[in-house]
């Protein structure tokens, strides 16, 4: 028999609703039915059993709400007569949830489902209810059995019903019939269908977190990929860790497998390992797992089939062994379903999920994901023919061709038509490849070796070196002498060698004969490298005798040595710029940046531009990216956004056929900052989101990827997409807090404030809290002071009074420690009055809100003293008189608890609500002779009150029409106060007043509610 107490009970069944949902709440709801049965009141065990079903409503173990259900039929059966209000309509709301529900369980005979589903039909129709949600029920079973068309007379006949209490909320029954079309192969017909709950018109508990997972799919069939991904972004970060929820998250999971984007996919699927076992709910679970297997069998694909997964049961499983546990069981439930329903329907739809081909290559998401480890990808047994010729050595003379051209030219895609042609010779006999293409591959070679700064790059240098110097190619011989100086210079070579090297390359070029069509692209070539090289030597002699002199100062040094450099650069333009356009361009870039570094923009400007225009001319348009992209940093830093923003553009243009990922990031990233703050947020984020794209393709994801997440966060945020831009700043957070102690203070502000707007109030606190953390070590406390008030707002509207106190207590004394923040300090002053009212209005708690208003207002006419016209300070301080008013009228009510509405209340400084709603309150309760305060405490309270009112309206006032909403709040609280004292007439007069004054206004100058609402006031005070 169970000891508690009804009264423990009915704690018990109040404090389980208030948990969250999930296997903790589930058992302790049925303990607490048991609890109830053995108390013998009926009352008491049907709240139990109520309780227990809603618990297992928003879990995973949901299905288990027929047995309690049954239960509570039996109580009304027994005596319907006990079922009042209320308590029938419980009944038969949780009818249709178990209608809905028992189809979920492979257990129960479709017999049986039916005669649920016609006892429901009976019951509703007996008790006067419509049928549309017995039809809704029939529908759930149609489609379990895969009866189409059952399932199509049904959703017909359940349209055409009226809807009456018993109907789901729309945005249920909106998701349930775009799944209908979804089902059907009909995308647009869905999506269209679902436009209210995705729209944001129709919501509830758990729309639109549902709306959002289904549609994902069908938005990137019918190519719309960015709706797509908003979906996913938002949708997720609502279903995250919501076990009834979980065939969502198998939704979300297969998007990212089906999109390029496994890592997300894994990410997910590891975060609710711990749903990975056997549930109660076998139908969610089959679903939950049916995403998680897309997944397993691509990334399998890819090659990760023995790459470690996720746990499973608390082991580290591989893809492959988490593939074959999974798949197991979630065939096994499919084929329970399928022996129940007498089909294999089930089973063949599972096995058509789990093999479904990628929609797209790759769709970037924009969040921040964990790289997979590279793979061998498994070939499908159906695999395409081979792309190379079966003869290595077919077209092997046209694809050298190709690629010494774009070597020559500087094409970006020489790598790839190397590695070709090194692939192609690979398989070829020696004897039958021509020397010159192998030493053409070597040379490719050793030049990427020493972009990388390869030690061996040297070496294998010289080797090629020797190699075309015994083909007789003096040409190449004089590239590779060069390469050979540059690469000494990169490792460290004393100046002494390395200048020794770039005379022996510029005599090699200069050795040239005169007939060879290239000597003079040699020479210039030898000349601009020995200029930009001996410019560096320069300064590392110049910082080695530094610190032989022990820190003398060589500054004068370098300046002759940066005029040399700039002259020498000056006169390479002039004598090649017309026949080398491309050298002559590099030299200008040179130039441009030698002068960005003296600050010199107005020079540096006109350079930059003219080096691109160079670059294009000579057809050579990929390297006018940089150029481009420089100048339109410096642009926008000159204030010149409209110049920035066709140079970044033109960037883009011309960064076409560049293969390089770093590179396409950048140019990205610098379009995308241009437009933000022109203001263009939607076009700015497709480029930020592209940036962070390259940017993880080249490794760096930490990096330029952080910074164009973040720059893709705050697009989202401009365009009103703050969900989205929660969750990918969230994603890339621990990448900014790596980049300085201002960017991490800076992205944790952000992150606090867009979850705040979302109204996350204790996760915006957390954010407020670490950027305040971040700054406590630095000179001006300003920016603490600012978090920590920020964060004492969050704690408030979280409901976390203690936490708040002591942040607006620590905000308070940092800012008495600039004091030139007078208003923040008496906006913390009146927050913490009324924080301290939460405890109760009593008169120890009035009095010490009164002493933080007062204390706040005296604060403020200090500072008024000082500038008394300053219009901030002067509507601070009506605004302190107004909430002082309202904190001695919330003492007034505490003597009149039966009129006092807790919705009203308002307890933070913007004053919510000042003195609307006292509509009913007429002071006929209590009466004043039996209160505390008595009926003489009571009027000069109300008296005060009045007087306090009265300050603050005149204060508004004289602050001109822009306060007209404040001043009648004021005058509103006034009037109402008035009648309170048995003087209606003289609160009506002083409404009427305000409504003739503002009628003599200029059209549009008082809000259009204003004047409506006032006289609905003076005819009130009047009845």
């Amino acid at each position: 028999m169970s000891t508690m107490t009804d009264e423990e009970i009915r704690q018990g069944l109040q404090q389980n609703r208030g948990l969250p949902y999930g296997a903790a709440r589930n058992a302790q709801a049925e303990s607490l039915t048991a609890a109830a049965e053995a108390s013998g009141d009926p009352a008491l065990f049907r709240q139990a059993l109520i309780t227990q079903i809603d618990a297992y409503e928003y879990s995973a173990e949901r299905t288990r709400m027929v047995v309690p259900f049954a239960r509570l039929l039996q109580e009304y059966d027994r005596d319907p007569t006990a079922f009042e209000g209320g308590h029938a309509h419980a009944l038969f709301w949780r009818f249709k949830w178990v209608a809905g529900r028992i189809v979920e369980s492979p257990e129960i005979p479709i017999e049986t489902v039916t005669r649920w589903l016609d006892d429901m039909e009976r019951r509703y129709r007996i008790a006067g209810y419509s049928e549309r949600a017995v039809r809704q029920s029939e529908f759930y079973l149609a489609h379990a059995t895969g009866d189409r068309e059952r399932a199509e007379r049904a959703i017909a006949r359940w349209r055409a019903a009226d809807r009456d209490a018993m109907s789901d909320c729309r945005a249920c029954e909106t998701h349930t019939q775009g799944w209908f079309w979804a089902d059907r192969g009909e995308d647009a017909k869905a999506i269209e269908v679902w436009e209210p709950v995705l729209g944001g018109d129709q919501t509830c508990m758990e729309e639109p977190h549902r709306v959002l997972a289904r549609s994902l799919l069908p938005l990137v069939r019918l190519g719309r990929a960015d709706e797509a991904r908003s979906h996913h972004l938002r949708g997720y970060r609502l279903a995250r860790g919501k076990e009834s929820l979980l065939r969502s998250i198998g939704e979300h999971i297969e998007f990212c497998a089906l999109t390029g984007n496994e890592a997300r996919g894994l990410e997910i699927l590891s975060e609710h390992a711990v749903h990975l076992g056997p549930l109660a709910d076998v139908d969610s679970q089959m679903e939950f797992f049916g995403g998680a297997l897309v997944l397993l069998h691509r990334l399998n694909r890819l090659g990760h089939g023995a790459d470690l997964s996720v746990r499973y049961e608390g082991t580290p499983r591989t893809v492959d062994e988490l593939y074959g546990i999974l798949r197991g069981q979630a065939l096994a439930i499919a084929a329970r379903f399928d022996a129940r329903n007498g089909s294999s329907r089930v089973s063949d739809e599972l096995r058509e999920r789990i093999g479904r081909e990628p929609l797209l290559d790759v769709l970037p998401l924009g969040v921040r994901s964990a790289g997979l480890p590279r793979a061998v990808p498994v070939t499908p047994a159906r695999a395409a023919a081979p792309a190379r010729p079966e003869t290595p050595g077919a077209g092997l003379d046209e694809l050298v061709e190709r690629a010494r051209t774009a070597r020559d030219s500087g094409y970006p895609g020489t790598d790839a038509l190397w590695a070709e042609v090194a692939a192609r010779i690979s398989a070829l006999p020696a004897p039958e490849v021509d020397p010159l293409v192998t030493a053409d591959v070597a040379d490719h070679q050793a030049l990427a070796a020493a972009r990388a700064g390869a030690k061996e790059a040297p070496q294998l240098l010289a080797d090629v070196r020797d190699r075309y110097r015994a083909l007789g190619r003096a040409e190449r011989v004089a590239l590779t002498e060069l390469r050979l100086a540059t690469a000494a210079a990169q490792s460290g070579e004393e100046p002494g060698r390395v200048r020794e090297l770039l005379a022996a390359a510029l005599r090699a070029a200069e050795a040239l004969d005169p007939a060879e069509p290239v000597r003079t692209r040699r020479i210039a070539l030898a000349e601009l490298t020995s200029m930009r090289v001996e410019s560096y030597l320069r300064t590392v002699e110049a910082t080695r005798a530094q610190d032989h002199d022990h820190g003398h100062d060589h500054g004068h040094g370098d300046e002759h040595g940066r005029e040399v450099l700039v002259a020498g650069l000056e006169e390479f333009v002039a004598a090649y710029g017309p026949d080398l356009a491309d050298l002559a361009a590099e030299a200008e870039e040179t130039l441009g940046r030698l002068a960005l570094s003296a600050g010199d923009t107005d020079r540096a400007l006109p350079l930059l531009a003219s080096a691109a225009a160079r670059v294009v001319e000579a057809d050579r348009p990929w390297e006018a990216v940089d150029p481009l992209v420089l100048r339109a940093g410096v642009l926008m830093s000159l204030e010149r956004p409209e110049e920035a923003e066709e140079a970044a553009r033109s960037a883009l243009e011309h960064a076409a056929e560049l293969v390089d990922a770093e590179q396409q990031g950048v140019v990205r990233i610098t379009l995308a900052d241009v437009l933000l703050r022109r203001g263009s947020a939607a076009e700015a984020a497709g480029h930020a989101l592209t940036a962070a794209h390259w940017f993880d393709q080249a490794d760096l994801a930490a990096d330029g990827g952080a910074q164009a997440r973040l720059l893709l966060a705050r697009a989202y945020a401009g365009e009103g997409r703050t969900a989205d831009a929660a969750e990918v700043l969230q994603s890339t957070l621990p990448d900014l807090l790596q980049h300085g102690e201002g960017q991490a203070v800076s992205a944790r502000d952000f992150l606090g404030n867009l979850l705040r707007e979302m109204r996350d109030a204790r996760g915006a606190a957390e954010q407020f809290l670490l950027a305040a953390e971040l700054v406590q070590g630095w000179e001006d406390p300003r920016p603490q002071a600012g978090f920590a008030q920020a964060a004492a707002d969050c704690l408030s509207d979280a409901g976390l009074a203690g936490e708040a106190v002591a942040a607006y207590e620590r905000a308070l004394e940092l800012r008495r420690l600039t004091g030139d923040a007078v208003v923040s300090e008496a906006r913390i002053l009146r927050s913490l009055a009324w924080l301290g009212l939460r405890k109760g209005v009593t008169d120890a708690t009035t009095a010490a809100a009164r002493t933080r208003m007062d204390e706040a207002a005296g604060v403020l006419e200090a500072a008024l003293a000082q500038d008394p016209e300053d219009p901030e300070l002067r509507s601070e301080l009506a605004q302190t008189w107004h909430q002082l008013a309202q904190v001695v009228d919330r003492r007034v009510s505490a003597e009149f608890p039966d009129e006092y509405d807790e919705d009203d209340e308002d307890d933070d400084e913007d004053g919510k609500g000042e003195g609307d709603g006292r509509e009913g309150r007429d002071g006929s309760g209590t009466s004043p002779a039996r209160s505390a305060l008595g009926a003489a405490g009571i009027e000069a309270l109300r008296l005060e009150q009045i007087g306090l009112w009265e300050r603050a309206a005149a204060l508004y006032a004289a602050l001109g029409t822009a306060y007209l909403p404040e001043r009648f709040q004021c005058l509103n609280g006034a009037a109402w106060t008035d009648r309170e004292l048995g003087r209606p007439a003289a609160g009506a007069a002083r409404i009427s007043a305000l409504i003739e004054e503002v009628g003599a206004l200029p059209e549009g100058t008082a809000p259009e509610w204003l004047l409506p609402q006032a006289q609905r006031v003076v005819t009130h005070l009047t009845d």
